[in-house]
This record gives C-alpha cells, structure tokens and sequence, in this order.
C-alpha cells in the first residue's frame, strides 16, 4: 500500500525528532551484544544493536517485527501504543 502526503510534514516530523532524540553509540550498548545475539540467534541478528540498546536500558520495544517476539523484553506493537497513549490522554 502506497501511502499519499505531504513529504515536507514528515521532513518537518523528523526534524523536530531529532530534536529531542538522542542517538547512542555501541559504547552504550556493546557490552550486551553476546546476548542480544544469543536471543536473536534463531531469528534476524541484523537486529542486536536494538535489543542490545533495550537490555542496556532497560526499557521496552516498539516494534512491528515479529523476530522480537519473545526475546525476553516487553514488545509494544503501534495498535497497543495507540491504545496505550489514548487512555492516558483521557486519564488527565
């Protein structure tokens, strides 16, 4: 599916994106590598930087790919954030 816009709102999106994003180096996450590999072996290990930085943070994933599924940190596909920030906007 071909999706229509207006390329400049997601070129201003990522903008303003990279204002408040930090990018990290593998200094953050390189010590988990041997076991995101390991979690990962039977599925992508193209992906090890993400589920290494999710173990360095302890945090979750936010993810539609499915190779995450089951690796041993929470996974929030986009239809539950959605779900997720619509009850908290409603919470306030």
């Amino acid at each position: 599916m071909k999706h229509q816009g207006d390329p400049r709102i997601s070129l201003a999106f990522l903008q303003r994106a990279g204002e408040v994003v930090e990018l990290i180096g593998s200094e953050v996450y390189g010590q988990f590598e041997a076991e995101a590999q390991k979690r990962l072996a039977a599925r992508d290990l193209d992906d090890w930087p993400i589920l290494a930085s999710a173990l360095a943070f302890g945090c979750p994933i936010w993810t539609e790919d499915t190779d995450f599924f089951g690796c041993g940190v929470p996974i929030w596909t986009s239809d539950r954030v959605e779900i997720f920030l619509q009850q908290s906007s409603t919470a306030f």
